[in-house]
């Protein structure tokens, strides 16, 4: 909205507010406002949620130390969500179906987390929504998602383009790729993408466990598919980097960038000693927003290495349930992994710092895969 108001209007009335044109300015303003946003909004919204006893639920079968954090408020995500549309309303060019997308997997995922995090509050019961209501409507979303991206890409007047914006990018091969868009009807990029949107969805949310663990590995993701949104989206740089040109991706940028800020200013509140936790609503709705841009940039294999360390939550739940139900036997003391590392006796912030630190280290190996080709 705010971008259109400079663009359209303003900038005829005083030349120089057409630099909010640029991509990279209005990329700064949706950190800056989401980021102010969230960190106003945060007091308010904590005592809020205190006031309706929004208490988080703790599992029996968890860390005993984790027992204090039972009363603190949860569902802590629509801050975060709120702060993301705001910014993206306001600085994202809304002519752009991929912003659309962005923001109904924002609003279905995070619906169904809302949904299961108030039966929690509601029922004293961390089990919340049935599972198989709660995969029905993740499954719809990330279909929808998926049939609208293939939906975009055949209206694509150039057929290389439409091949393109289906087919699975390997990095590191300069033109290599997994040709999804040889399967009939799109059916393979659909389903595709169902398990990356779903997978990163519930590998974030699994991720989110510990004060802090889970948001700050979202920015630092959020800001490396901001990268590739921002090549992708620019003939010139994807000419050069021989990446993808998607010119829709230029908006995803925005969106990352909106995250970006209001999770910065979740961290705020959500540090240790947590004040507030982002619960489902949250987790669910990140997760979906970090997997739907990675299928929209073509680099998911770049964001599984970026995403690395909730890729490692999710699989030591696996293979946590399949050992057990196999051989009877823990292959970790606890599952999810950042449970594992405080059961050996390492603090909670430690788990956590040393868990950040891994994060920033798979983003920059995902982005090396930009000049590994």
């Amino acid at each position: 909205m705010l971008y259109w108001l400079f663009d359209s209007i303003l900038s005829q009335l005083y030349s120089p507010f057409s630099a909010v044109s640029s991509l990279t300015l209005r990329a700064l303003l949706a950190v800056i406002t989401s980021l102010s946003f969230s960190m106003m909004l945060g007091p308010p919204t904590i005592a809020y949620l205190r006031q309706l006893k929004y208490g988080q639920a703790v599992r029996d079968d968890g860390p005993k130390s984790h027992m204090v954090k039972t009363g603190t408020p949860t569902m802590g995500g629509v801050l975060i969500l709120a702060s993301i549309a705001l910014a993206t309303l306001c600085w994202a060019d809304l002519t752009n179906p991929y912003v659309w997308i962005l923001m109904f997997v924002m609003v279905i995922f995070g619906a169904v987390g809302w949904m299961d995090d108030w039966l929690k509050i509601k029922h004293k019961n961390p089990k919340g929504l049935i599972a198989r209501k709660k995969y029905f409507w993740l499954s719809v979303g990330a279909v929808f998602v998926g049939g609208s991206l293939y939906y975009i890409a055949t209206q694509q007047a150039d057929i290389a383009v439409t091949n393109a914006m289906q087919d699975l990018l390997v990095p590191v091969f300069k033109d290599f790729y997994i040709p999804l868009s040889s399967i009939p009807y799109g059916i393979g990029f659909i389903i595709f993408t169902y398990f990356v949107i779903n997978g990163t969805s519930n590998a974030v949310n699994l991720t989110d466990g510990l004060d802090g663990l889970a948001i700050l590995p979202v920015v630092f993701v959020a800001a490396g598919l901001g990268v590739f949104a921002y090549v992708s989206g620019d003939v010139r740089f994807a000419d050069y980097l021989h990446v993808p040109y998607i010119a829709y991706n230029s908006e995803v940028t925005i969106v990352c960038a909106s995250m970006i800020g209001a999770g910065l200013g979740f961290l705020w509140y959500n540090a240790h000693p947590a004040q507030v936790f982002m619960g489902d609503v949250g987790a669910l709705a990140l997760g979906a927003l970090l997997g739907t841009m990675a299928v929209m940039t073509r680099q998911e294999i770049a964001f599984a290495i970026m995403g690395g360390l909730f890729v490692a939550e999710a699989v030591s739940v696996i293979l946590q349930v399949g050992s057990y139900k196999l051989r009877k036997k823990r292959i970790f003391l606890m599952a999810p992994l950042h449970h594992h590392f405080e059961e050996l006796g390492w603090k909670e912030t430690q788990v956590v710092t040393r868990f950040w630190i891994v994060a920033i280290l798979l983003v920059v190996l995902g982005l090396m895969t930009l000049k590994l080709r």
